[in-house]
Formats: structure tokens, C-alpha cells, sequence
């Protein structure tokens, strides 16, 4: 479902937070089946929708980026007023917002999958331009190897969000420097969605000293609904269960 979620926790870690963030045109849906597996390890876990997706297209091109980043704070700060610790996590976009609120708050681990910072296509440079006269391009949603699946992302892709989406991964790049949190991050070898150079600016400018990558060899971007799901799904929960005191 394209909805948000939360969950309270439960036994030995419900005094832990994880505040989950889907993508760019994307929806909860993609995040689902890893909440609720955190949940039910006993995590408190709360996943936004973030504004302007859920709904259509044509509402997403009329949502600047700090609504997006202010929903998915609100999440963390919700976290972070009932528990003793709190992670955050994200896909594509929302690992960079996932990145930008570890960057302004004392979080305790991050974990990204397929962090998005750069673009594959390069007309995203000129959006600012192009956005008026083109309001829309083809979708990039469902990039899975996993046949049968989709994450509920939009048929079309708003340009003018396209820009807005660039100016966050500018202003997420320039706070990267004050992440300092242990960082996992899980990179599909098949991305027809974010570029490498992604990853490669994540590793040199944050400025934790512990971060690790895993390769996902057989998922494509949106690898949190894919074959390697269970893989992500089972190691960030290890990941958060180490760095209970890294703050």
C-alpha cells in the first residue's frame, strides 16, 4: 500500500528507531516488506509518505524538495522523542535524505540502498530550464530483476521535480562532510537508475570512519522489493543491533 507506516516496537529493542524513506516518484510500497521485517524484530520503525508522491504526478511537480526532507524529518524527530536511539534509512532519494538528516542530527547508524547524489542522464542539469517547456519524461520506476513486482511509482516523471530533486542532492552533497555516523550501504552491481559516481561521492566526502558497502549482484535498483531483499533486509537489522550505543 501507498501509505506510511510506524510501528511501536516491542521487547528488547523497542526503545530503538529506524525512520525508513522510499524514493523519487516511488512510494512506501517499496519500503513495506523492510519495515515490516524491522517491526517485527521488535524495532519502532516509521516510514513517511513523502509529500507529493502517493497522489499523481502533477501534484509531485508542484512539491519543492524541503517538503520532502520535512516529512521525513518529522519521522525521525517522531522517533526520536520516544526512543533511546534512532537509525535512519533510505532508497535512491531517500537515502540522500536519509544522509542529510544524519548530517543535521545525532543519529545513530545510516543504512542506504542504491543512494542517489548524481544522475544517469544528463539532461537533468538543464531541468531548471526544461521544465518549461517539457513537463514530463518517462517513468524510471520498477527497475527490478524480480519479475512480477512493482513499487506503485508514477507512469510519467515531472520534470520541474527533476530540478527540485537536483537541488537537494547539491545541498545533501555540501552536508556530507558532517555525517559522522557508521554508514552501511548496499549497492546493486545492475543500476539503470543512479550512476556509480553516486556511491563514489558518499565515500569520499562523509566523514564516518566506518563505512561499508555490499554489493547486491542480483538486484537492479529498487532492491529493496528484489531478490536480494531478504539480504538487506537481514543485515541492516545486524547493522543496527552493533551500533545500538555508536553515538
Amino acid at each position: 500500500m501507498a501509505q506510511s507506516f510506524r510501528s511501536p516496537g516491542h521487547g528488547d529493542y523497542s526503545k530503538i528507531g529506524v525512520a525508513v524513506c522510499h524514493g523519487f516518484t516511488g512510494s512506501p510500497i517499496s519500503m513495506r516488506g523492510w519495515s515490516e521485517y524491522l517491526a517485527d524484530t521488535g524495532f519502532a520503525v516509521n516510514m513517511p509518505l513523502l509529500a507529493g508522491h502517493g497522489t499523481s504526478w502533477q501534484e509531485l511537480a508542484k512539491t519543492p524538495w524541503q517538503h520532502w526532507y520535512r516529512d521525513f524529518e518529522a519521522a525521525y524527530l517522531e522517533l526520536a522523542a520516544r526512543c533511546d536511539t534512532v537509525f535512519v534509512a533510505g532508497l535512491s532519494m531517500g537515502g540522500a535524505l536519509a544522509l542529510r538528516v544524519a548530517a543535521l542530527h545525532p543519529v545513530a547508524g545510516v543504512v542506504v540502498v542504491n543512494p542517489g547524489l548524481t544522475f544517469n542522464d544528463n539532461r537533468a542539469k538543464y531541468s531548471g530550464l526544461l521544465k518549461y517547456v517539457l513537463k514530463s519524461v518517462p517513468a524510471i520506476g520498477d527497475d527490478m530483476k524480480l519479475q512480477g513486482v512493482s513499487e506503485g511509482a508514477y507512469t510519467r516523471t515531472p520534470v520541474a521535480a527533476v530540478h527540485q530533486l537536483s537541488q537537494l542532492f547539491q545541498n545533501t552533497i555540501e552536508l556530507l562532510p558532517r555525517v559522522t555516523a557508521p554508514t552501511l550501504v548496499f549497492r546493486s552491481t545492475v543500476d539503470n537508475v543512479v550512476p556509480d559516481s553516486s556511491l563514489e561521492l558518499l565515500k569520499q566526502k562523509v566523514s564516518s570512519t566506518d563505512v561499508k558497502v555490499i554489493p547486491l549482484e542480483n538486484s537492479y535498483h529498487v532492491a529493496t522489493m528484489d531478490n536480494d531483499a531478504p539480504l538487506i533486509f537481514s543485515q541492516s537489522a545486524d547493522f543496527f543491533r552493533r551500533n545500538l550505543h555508536a553515538i
